[in-house]
């Protein structure tokens, strides 16, 4: 399990390691927020509980606004591992059926990879479609895609425990952490945040 790194302004930035987390600590540029009192680092002049939340003592400039490319981890996630066109969610896909990414625009069309032109879809629906737009294949997509927003892209295929989750909650609010949850819940999934540990 990762711990949660939050910025000086206790912004969650990333899910580090833990021996990671512990250098950061030990050079002063970090401090120790939540533990795992279980798990232990020691050496010959300390005994440090493993760190599940870290924050950074100086400030580090994140921009705003910073795109992210389109990956299938991060398309499925978007959409809920649901395809746009028949609904079906991963778990209910049949032998040999899987999830895709495919171009509301076909590439061969002048269709671009970005986020306002790819769609999770499965593999029958993919095919069926071709080449064609959802409108000539008479699909229409469930929902309109659209680039997610950074809280999304960043947690939400993450996996934190309780204690994390309060951080997250604390900076971005009630209702991105219950946006994030509803994305999913089981950790085969993939899919959602999921909580792992104590509170």
């Amino acid at each position: 399990m990762g711990c949660l790194a939050l910025n000086a302004s206790f912004e969650p930035l990333t899910l580090v390691p833990p021996h990671r987390a512990v250098r950061l600590v030990l050079d002063r540029k970090a401090e120790i927020l939540e533990v795992d009192e279980v798990r232990r680092f020691r050496s010959e002049r300390s005994d440090i509980p493993c760190p599940t939340v870290i924050r950074l003592v100086r400030y580090v400039h994140v921009p705003r606004r910073f795109r992210r490319q389109v990956t299938n981890t991060f398309l499925f996630a978007r959409d809920d591992y649901v395809c746009q066109y028949c609904g079906r969610h991963r778990r209910s896909l049949r032998n040999r059926e899987f999830l895709t990414r495919d171009h509301v625009v076909p590439v061969s069309r002048g269709g671009e990879n970005c986020w306002g032109n790819v769609v999770t879809a499965c593999s029958p629906c993919n095919n069926r479609k071709a080449s064609r737009t959802p409108e000539e294949a008479g699909m229409p997509l469930l929902s309109v895609p659209a680039e997610p927003n950074q809280v999304h892209l960043v947690w939400a295929v993450r996996r934190v425990t309780l204690a994390q989750a309060r951080y997250i909650r604390l900076f971005y609010g009630e209702d991105a952490l219950q946006a994030i949850q509803s994305r999913g819940g089981d950790p085969l999934d993939g899919g959602g945040i999921h909580f792992h540990g104590r509170s």
